[in-house]
C-alpha cells in the first residue's frame, strides 16, 4: 500500500496525459486517518464515474457501539452516514473540467431509510458491543479532464485535499450532530419494532396520531407543511404501543380482514393508502410518516394494461375465454386491465409464502468478498423490509383498478348471464382470499357500496381525518339490499407454482457480456429486453432497481435450472443476500445497491417479455 504523498505526486505527473492514463492510480492508499481504495477508474470523462471507497478505522471514526447495537440501528446509521457524506461532498466538491469532472457523490436517496451498499459499519476485533465502530463508505468520483486530457493538479486537489475534508466532516462521530444521529437510528428502530407488533396484535397496518400524510406534490415526496391536517385515529380503532425509544405512541390500527377506505373525492383516501403501501419501508425523521407502518408483505395491486403475462394461472378470477384460451396457463404480450390485475394478484400469492429466516451470525468477514474488514451484524430475527413467513396483504385503489374486475352489479348480472362473462369479480373472491389463504385486503372504494357486504372494517376519510363507519355501512347494506348473486364459488382456487425455463432469461443478448441497465425506478434493460416497471409502485429507489437487475443475473447464473420454481429461486437469492450481503450480486464492491423485497424481484422477472415457464 502506498501513501497520500505518492498518490499526489503521481497525479501531478499525469497532468496533460491522455485520460486513460488515470488507470494507473487504481489501488489502495494510506491517508493516515483512513485508507483510500480506488476500485475502478473510468476510461473517459463522459463515462460512468470512477468507483472509490474510504475505510475509516474504529479508533478514528469512534462511533459508539450503542448507536449500531441492533440490526435496525445498524441500517439506520449506515443511511445516516451516507446522507452526511453526500451533504459534505456537495458543500466541498466543485466542477473541474469537462464531462463529470469534479464530481464526488454517493448513491441517490429519498425519504426512505433502506439498507444500502454505500456504507458499512466496521467493528473492532473484540465482541464487546459497547466497542467503537469504524466506517467503509463507497462513492463515485468524476476524475477531472480538459477535453480528454488529464487535469492532474485538479485531481490532486480533489483526491488529496477534498476527500480528506469530506471524510473528516462526515465520518468522524465527533464532527457529527450526535443528537440528530441518535434520533435517526432511534426513529428507525421504533418503526421496525412497531412493524413487528402488527401480526401478534391482529393488525395489518398502523397509522400514528399526528402523522402528516399529504405530500407537497406528485414529484416532491417531502411532507406538506402548510395547511396539512395531522392524522388522528378514530377512538374505536385507536391502539397504543410502548416503543423502545420514544415510549408511548397511539394511532389507528387496521385489523386483518377486508378493510374499505371510503369518502369523497380529494379527502385523503388514496393519500392514506399510499402512506400504508410505503409503510413497508422506514422513513427519515421529519418525513411525517415515520410511524406509519404496514405488514412487511403488503403489496400494491393495480391494473396494468399492456404488460406481458407468462403462464400464470388466473383461473380463480377468469375462465372460459372466447376462442378457448387457457387461463390455467395464461400467456399474453398485451394484457387487458382485468387479466393484468388478476395476474398481479396471483403472482404476489405465488411468491408470498416463505419460511422464516434464521438469525444471522454475529460477524461476517468481507460481506462475501475477500475484504479485511469485519462488518457488524447483530444476531437477531430479520427486521425492516424482510417478509418473514407472512402472507401478502393486498392494497387496491379503485382509481388504478379495472372496473370490470372489481364489480359486476345486479343489473349487469341480469343483462349478461354468468356463462357469457369470463370474469369473476374481486368482490366475490376477496372473502375467500382471507378465509382460504389468510390474505387481507385494504381497498379504496368511493364508487360502489356493494363492497359494504364483504367488508369487515369501513374507514371514512373526511378532510384527511379518519372515522370508523363500519356499523353505519353494515346498516346501509342491510337496509338497501342489492340482491346480487355471488359468483365466486365455494373456494378461492389453487395457486400454481411455475418453473422458469432458463433459456428464456438471457441478460447477455446472445453475447458473452451481460447487459443490464437501469433508468430511474421504472425501467430496466435486461439483455435485449426493456422491462417496464412503472406500475410496480413499491420500488422507490433507483438503487433497488440496480440491485434487482443484478439479482436477476445472479439468479440466472446460480439457480434458474429448469427444475426450481420461481418462488424457490427467489427464496435462495434472498437467503444468499441475507447471509452474505448485496455484494454477492456483483464482482466488485458496488456502492449504489439498495435492498429490495422478494415481491419486486418477482415483479421484474414476471414482466420479462421473453419469459417462458411451465407449471409444477
Amino acid at each position: 500500500m502506498t501513501n497520500k504523498e505518492t498518490l499526489q505526486r503521481h497525479l501531478l505527473q499525469l497532468d496533460n496525459r491522455g485520460y486513460k492514463a488515470y488507470k494507473d492510480i487504481q489501488g489502495n492508499y494510506d491517508f493516515s486517518e483512513f485508507t483510500l481504495i480506488i476500485d475502478y477508474v473510468q476510461g473517459d470523462p463522459f463515462a460512468s464515474p470512477s468507483k472509490f471507497r474510504v475505510r475509516v478505522p474504529p479508533n478514528i471514526a469512534q462511533i459508539p457501539g450503542e448507536v449500531f447495537n441492533s440490526r435496525s440501528r445498524e441500517i439506520a446509521l449506515r443511511d445516516y452516514l451516507t446522507r452526511q457524506f453526500d451533504r459534505a461532498a456537495h458543500s466541498i466538491s466543485s466542477k473541474r473540467g469537462t464531462g463529470k469532472s469534479g464530481m464526488i457523490a454517493v448513491t441517490g436517496f429519498g425519504q426512505e431509510v433502506l439498507e444500502r451498499t454505500s456504507a458499512f459499519i466496521i467493528s473492532s476485533n473484540t465482541s464487546d458491543i459497547e466497542d467503537l465502530g469504524g466506517v467503509e463508505l463507497r462513492f463515485a468520483v468524476g476524475l477531472p479532464a480538459g477535453g480528454r486530457s488529464i487535469l492532474g493538479r485538479q485531481a490532486a486537489e480533489m483526491l488529496c485535499e477534498d476527500i480528506p475534508q469530506i471524510v473528516s466532516n462526515s465520518l468522524k462521530y465527533s464532527h457529527l450532530n450526535a443528537a440528530e444521529c441518535r434520533r435517526h437510528v432511534e426513529t428507525v428502530e421504533d418503526a421496525d419494532w412497531l412493524r413487528q407488533q402488527l401480526a401478534e396484535n391482529g393488525l395489518v397496518a398502523f397509522v400514528a396520531d399526528g402523522a402528516i400524510l399529504p405530500r407537497r406534490s406528485g414529484v416532491d415526496n417531502s411532507p406538506l407543511l402548510n395547511n396539512a391536517v395531522a392524522f388522528q385515529a378514530p377512538p374505536s380503532l385507536k391502539v397504543e404501543f410502548n416503543c423502545p425509544n420514544r415510549g408511548l405512541i397511539s394511532g389507528m390500527g387496521i385489523p386483518a380482514g377486508i378493510t374499505l377506505i371510503v369518502g369523497g373525492g380529494y379527502h385523503g383516501k388514496s393519500t392514506l393508502l399510499r402512506a400504508i403501501e410505503l409503510g413497508v419501508y422506514n422513513r427519515i425523521p421529519g418525513d411525517g410518516r415515520e410511524f406509519v407502518v404496514a405488514n412487511p408483505a403488503a403489496v400494491k395491486i393495480r391494473a396494468e394494461d399492456g404488460r406481458s403475462v407468462a403462464g400464470v394461472d388466473i383461473s380463480p378470477f377468469i375462465n372460459h375465454l372466447p376462442q378457448g384460451r387457457d387461463t390455467a396457463q395464461f400467456y399474453t404480450e398485451n394484457a387487458s386491465g382485468s387479466t393484468s390485475q388478476a395476474a398481479n394478484i396471483i403472482e404476489a400469492l405465488e411468491v408470498g409464502r416463505k419460511k422464516k429466516e434464521e438469525g444471522r451470525g454475529k460477524k461476517e468477514e468481507g460481506r462475501g468478498k475477500k475484504e479485511e474488514a469485519q462488518y457488524f451484524v447483530l444476531e437477531t430475527q430479520l427486521v425492516a423490509i424482510s417478509e418473514g413467513d407472512l402472507v401478502p396483504v393486498l392494497l387496491v385503489d379503485e382509481d388504478t383498478a379495472a372496473t370490470n374486475f372489481m364489480i359486476r352489479d345486479r343489473r349487469m348480472q341480469e343483462l349478461i348471464a354468468k356463462d357469457k362473462e369470463p370474469i369473476t369479480p374481486f368482490i366475490d373472491k376477496v372473502k375467500q382470499l382471507y378465509a382460504d389463504c389468510g390474505v387481507s385486503t385494504i381497498l379504496v372504494m368511493g364508487g360502489s357500496g356493494d363492497y359494504f357486504d364483504v367488508a369487515d372494517t369501513v374507514i371514512s376519510m373526511d378532510n384527511f381525518q379518519a372515522y370508523n363507519v363500519t356499523e353505519k355501512a353494515k346498516e346501509i347494506a342491510k337496509n338497501y339490499s342489492i340482491s346480487r348473486a355471488a359468483e365466486g364459488g365455494e373456494t378461492f382456487g389453487k395457486i400454481t407454482q411455475r418453473v422458469p425455463i432458463p433459456a428464456s432469461l438471457d441478460p447477455s443478448r446472445g453475447r458473452r457480456d451481460v447487459r443490464v441497465k437501469v433508468r430511474d425506478v421504472d425501467e430496466l434493460a435486461f439483455g435485449t429486453e426493456e422491462i417496464d416497471l412503472g406500475a410496480v409502485e413499491q420500488i422507490v429507489d433507483s438503487g433497488q432497481l440496480r440491485a434487482i437487475a443484478a439479482a436477476m443475473v445472479y439468479a440466472k447464473q446460480q439457480y434458474i435450472d429448469g427444475k426450481r420454481t420461481l418462488s424457490e429461486i427467489i427464496d435462495l437469492v434472498m437467503a444468499d443476500i441475507e447471509a452474505q450481503g448485496m455484494d454477492i450480486l456483483s464482482h466488485f464492491p458496488e456502492g449504489d445497491f439498495a435492498m429490495f423485497r422478494r415481491f419486486e424481484l418477482a415483479a421484474a422477472i414476471n414482466r420479462l417479455r421473453s419469459l417462458s415457464v411451465f407449471a409444477k
